[in-house]
């Protein structure tokens, strides 16, 4: 949803909470029954994050899902909300720091040194979800999908009893592995890692791609509303303590010791299209990441692994056209239910 308004006059003041109850909840910028709370993580850093959720109107007892958004990215995919809460999930999102609703004046977009620093809110959004709603599965996109690998394993390690509560893992598109050729890989990870540590807030390049962002925006040749303050077409710049952090948790996917130790589904496009402007080849294709990347490790991430291709996907697969979108979300839904069935 377009918006031109100051990124910080849409959310309300971040605070503590015990509970779901006890956050500032408020209408939510996407309008009609979605609602947003910033909040901080108790004993942590002054840069909150955003929770945004929608209900169903009868209690549940499916679990609920929980939206982590990728690079250049935000939640504004009030459509996979609507579908999902109206088959009885209760639907979560996040904004992570430094990100979308979360952002504050005076913050790089999406910087982080170390994606384990997102580690602490998606915990403590899980513990106040979880007290809800019993069982919680992340729904997780691009460099979210990235990321919630690494958390679920971390909490996996480190805490099995938070861990016992996520019943399964979807991945949207999940960034695993560097879309460029070898060769342009084995020059940019050492220079990312020297760099990166000694100069963080190092511009490199425009985060994401031109050519996915008018593929999806309306104002383009897409079909999507959504701000473009907090997701630019071109995507945000990024810095090379972020591509340092990227590369460093890649490595740890392609060292074989990642175990979600749930059930995984993995969705993506058919094919990718990359490193091309903009045609109509990019409406039913994956511009920004290597889709043979995915196939090959997503399988390694849980010993109950489904990794299914969408002809026809975008990047994210909830945005494709129509066929696309559909198959992708009744795909989701039959897993989820799937997922039911084992636990009667």
């Amino acid at each position: 949803m377009s918006d031109t308004s100051p990124p910080n006059a849409r959310t309300t003041a971040p605070t503590t909470a015990r509970s779901l109850d006890e956050l500032p909840w408020s209408d939510d910028l996407l309008g009609e029954s979605l609602h947003s709370a910033a909040f901080h993580i108790p004993g942590g850093a002054d840069a909150p994050a955003t929770l945004i959720r929608t209900l169903p109107d009868s209690p549940s007892t499916r679990p609920a899902l929980l939206w982590i958004h990728g690079m250049s990215d935000y939640f504004f995919q009030d459509h996979v909300a609507k579908y999902f809460v109206s088959q009885g999930f209760p639907f979560y999102a996040i904004d992570l720091h430094g990100c979308g609703r979360s952002w504050r004046e005076g913050q790089r977009w999406h910087m982080a040194t170390d994606l384990s620093d997102y580690f602490p809110e998606l915990t403590y959004a899980l513990e106040l979800i979880a007290a809800t709603h019993g069982s919680v599965v992340p729904l997780a996109h691009s460099t979210g999908g990235l990321i919630a690998a690494l958390w679920v394993d971390h909490l996996r390690r480190e805490d099995p009893q938070l861990h016992a509560r996520i019943e399964g893992l979807i991945l949207n598109s999940p960034w695993l592995d560097m879309q460029f050729s070898p060769a342009m890989v084995k020059v940019m990870r050492p220079l990312a890692a020297v760099l990166g540590r000694i100069a963080p807030s190092l511009t490199v390049k425009k985060g994401g791609t031109g050519t996915y962002g008018k593929s999806i925006a309306a104002s383009e040749n897409g079909s999507w509303n959504f701000d473009t303050t907090f997701k630019p077409i071109e995507g945000h710049n990024i810095d090379i303590g972020w591509l340092r952090a990227i590369f460093t948790a890649q490595k740890v996917i392609h060292s074989g010791n990642v175990d979600a130790a749930v059930p995984v589904l993995t969705l993506c496009s058919s094919h990718s299209y990359l490193a091309k402007s903009y045609s109509a080849a990019a409406d039913t294709a994956d511009t920004v990441l290597d889709v043979s990347h995915m196939r090959k490790w997503a399988p390694t991430l849980s010993r109950e692994s489904q990794v299914t291709p969408i002809n026809g996907a975008l990047h994210d697969v909830f945005l494709s056209q129509p066929h696309a979108r559909e198959t992708a979300l009744t795909t989701t839904l039959a897993w989820l239910e799937s997922l039911s069935d084992r636990t009667k």
